[in-house]
């Protein structure tokens, strides 16, 4: 079975190779575009080869913040450093935007000056068959990955990928249409890849902007959470689900419901098999906090105002002192319940097997005891 380091190493690998490969091939075709653009005569591969470069930064982005994004937390950040990863990727679809709507301007000023349209050259369409193929190819290679480590971020670039073959076919009809006799189809043809490149880039600002404002998962999603929860041995219920995503993974916290008189470190063993379940079955979730409770706040408002266990045990003697049977007690657990505290008293077996002893009546005078102090509910008592 893989341990989180190895999964953690294999997926910056992913990120780091795909990255690294991506780079180098969008340099090149974005220099194979532009170059057979100006000199081939064709606006659209001129602003296809933009969009190339703009996936060599998509490229460069990944890999700088997913390297910065892999690291672990410090002093500085707590949580680690995964949104350095949003925020790069906020940057990337800014950028994107910028430079559909300058591809978008310059295109359409030569649509209203017919002397200044352009005529490609055969050049021109050897050029945007090659760049479907390639980023076809690399759609494909980077998605693979993608399913392999189970990145979202690897995901994204894929289809990023994906975008740039689309655009290069809606530029070989623009030029082929251009050649053709239809003079304005290739400065068409670049509004066109202005406008998927200003979809993408809202695509990608707006998801980042989504996780920097803590968007949670979706309501589908929630569900599969909650069954996954409430799938746990001792879980009751669950209340205050609430959920975040930063960088493609999702932090979880929860409120547990559990039996009241388990005890503590029963409690927190629940609480460790909902993190480990979680983390095994939601792929997203990363980082689980699990808070338990012996009952539903949402029911009963958390019992914030009684006394803890040095002022309880204060009271009690106070209350107990006419009882010469308490002070032989052991120990005393405290159940802070529905408002008020439920006492369990513990005393050695002896206690009971002695001449004379009546443990019904020793656990009525306790009780009656505590009955006119607000803070005590109920007592019960334990031998052995």
């Amino acid at each position: 079975m893989r341990t989180p380091k190895d999964a953690s190493a294999e997926r910056r690998h992913a990120v780091t190779h795909t990255a690294i490969v991506g780079a180098v091939i969008n340099l090149v075709l974005s220099v194979m575009k532009i170059i057979a653009g100006v000199f081939g005569y064709s606006q659209a591969l001129v602003a296809d080869g933009i969009h190339s470069l703009s996936d060599l930064f998509s490229d460069l982005l990944v890999l700088l913040a997913g390297r910065r994004a892999s690291q672990g937390p410090d002093h500085d950040h707590p949580y680690g450093h995964a949104r350095y990863e949003t925020v790069a990727t906020l940057v990337l679809g800014l950028l994107l935007i910028a430079v559909a709507v300058g591809i978008a301007w310059d295109s359409i000023e030569r649509l209203f000056q017919p002397a200044a349209l352009l005529q490609p050259e055969p050049l021109t369409l050897l050029a945007a068959l090659a760049s479907i193929l390639v980023k076809e190819w690399l759609y494909w290679w980077t998605l693979g990955y993608a399913k392999r480590v189970k990145s979202d971020l690897l995901r994204a670039n894929a289809w990023h990928h994906r975008t740039d073959a689309v655009s290069s076919v809606v530029v070989l009809v623009g030029i082929a249409g251009t050649m053709a006799g239809l003079a304005y189809l290739d400065a068409i043809a670049a509004v066109v890849v202005a406008i998927m490149i200003a979809m993408i880039g809202w695509e990608l600002g707006w998801e980042a902007i989504n996780e920097l404002v803590d968007t949670g998962l979706e309501s589908e999603r929630l569900k599969e959470v909650k069954e996954t929860i409430r799938s746990v041995g001792g879980v009751r219920d669950i209340h205050m689900l609430r959920t975040r995503r930063y960088a493609g993974l999702v932090s979880a916290d929860v409120h547990v419901l559990v039996d009241p008189l388990v005890s503590v470190s029963e409690g927190h063993m629940i609480s460790l098999l909902v993190e480990h379940r979680l983390k095994r079955e939601i792929d997203e979730i990363t980082d689980v906090t699990v808070h338990i409770d012996p009952e539903d706040d949402d029911r009963f408002p958390p019992p914030v105002g009684l006394p803890l266990r040095a002022e309880a045990m204060a009271r009690l003697a106070s209350l107990w002192s006419a009882i010469p049977e308490a002070n032989e007690r052991e120990r005393i657990v405290f159940h802070y319940i529905r408002g008020q505290i439920d006492i369990e008293v513990h005393f050695p077996l002896a206690a009971c097997r002695r001449q004379g002893a009546d443990a019904v009546s020793l656990r009525e005078r306790l009780a009656a005891a505590i009955t006119d102090d607000p803070v005590f509910r109920d007592v019960r008592i334990l031998f052995g």
